[in-house]
């Protein structure tokens, strides 16, 4: 069995044109990170489209965590695009949308981009079944889904999956950033250092962004993967 993600950005069309090469730099950088920390195969589509194979299938939802608040920490202060329709609102709230699909995989080869199978079909039918592309009034109720032909599995997980989604929804831009740099396995010392700010401060965010019950639900995800 296997874990796959699939993620889409939020209102990605809305972005202007130095906006996107922003994203597009930043997701690229956070690929070789995940897979330098995690094991991954993960790659970027269309400039808006994320496919992650996790070799550890019990880290998924860590990865998937990972995904969410570096989305929501892109420092897009300069170039951020500016419209009426709420659009741009939903990117700065949301950031990306994000399934787990856990199964088989049929064909999986990383070096000529092949990834098939039930995995990634429960993870791509999650995402296009709530996709905002080319709607002109986005409503999003959820951004991260956990799907597998296992509904006891579902049924377990569904509760934890929807207060994360709140939980990381609600962030601040400074507490993503901090919380993407924990979900990357760093301690409060190197991310005080790599971020320029005290180690209390980062306590601070991590406490906030709520660390504690975050940490906990991955380790429920953990051990329920290991039944």
């Amino acid at each position: 069995m296997k874990a796959v993600i699939t993620g889409d950005i939020v209102a990605y069309t809305s972005l202007s044109d130095g906006d996107r090469i922003l994203l597009d730099k930043a997701l690229r950088h956070l690929t070789s990170e995940l897979n330098s920390v995690f094991d991954v195969f993960a790659r970027v589509i269309r400039g808006d489209y994320i496919e992650c194979v996790v070799s550890d299938s019990r880290e998924a939802l860590q990865v998937a965590l990972s995904i969410k608040s570096f989305v929501k920490s892109i420092p897009f202060e300069k170039n951020f695009s500016k419209n009426t329709n709420g659009r741009v609102k939903a990117f700065k709230t949301y950031g990306i949308r994000l399934a787990i699909g856990y199964g088989k995989l049929d064909r999986y080869d990383p070096e000529k981009g092949i990834i098939d199978g039930e995995a990634i079909y429960l993870a791509g039918r999650m995402i296009n079944e709530f996709s905002t592309y080319k709607k002109g009034k986005i409503i999003i109720k959820n951004t991260l889904f956990f799907a597998s032909n296992d509904k006891n599995l579902n049924n377990r997980l569904e509760p934890v999956i929807s207060l994360l989604d709140v939980v990381m929804n609600k962030a601040t831009s400074k507490q993503s950033k901090v919380l993407s740099l924990k979900l990357m396995k760093k301690n409060e010392e190197e991310i005080a250092r790599q971020l320029k700010i005290s180690q209390s401060a980062v306590n601070q965010h991590s406490t906030s962004v709520g660390w504690n019950a975050i940490e906990k639900s991955i380790k429920y995800f953990d051990g329920l993967l290991k039944e």
